[in-house]
């Protein structure tokens, strides 16, 4: 987005009920989860106070917190809860969040979803 910066968190692996199969929603899987959060992060930078910019440890606190107690039968659902989660942070405009989930499918390092959000979707849901 025009002049707003990139804010990424990589790599966080968690485990979750996610899926449709008798296994899946008894055993907690691996879901890998990265995200990238648009916002001006001007400010933050000229007064160097938190109070200024997107809390990235508090934004990944939420999701870890809502990812463990989470139940979803579709890897759409729960990518899409994430979004909403970073949303929520006021200065958040936009936020791309990427789920995969190791092992899935055979043959197959990972499958995935991948979805890109913006506050006006947030206003609507």
């Amino acid at each position: 987005m025009e002049n707003l910066d990139r804010i990424e968190i990589r790599d966080v692996l968690l485990r979750c009920i996610v899926g449709i199969n008798e296994a899946e929603r008894k055993n907690k899987q691996d879901v890998l989860i990265n995200i990238v959060m648009w916002a001006d992060t001007r400010a933050a930078a000229q007064s160097d106070d938190i109070a200024d910019a997107v809390n990235y440890r508090t934004v990944t606190k939420q999701i870890i917190e809502h990812v463990e107690a989470s139940e979803y039968f579709l890897v759409e659902r729960l990518v899409e809860r994430i979004a909403q989660i970073c949303l929520r942070h006021e200065r958040v405009q936009q936020v791309q969040v990427s789920v995969e989930k190791p092992g899935a499918l055979r043959f197959a390092r990972s499958v995935g979803v991948t979805i890109t959000r913006t506050r006006a979707d947030l206003e609507r849901a």
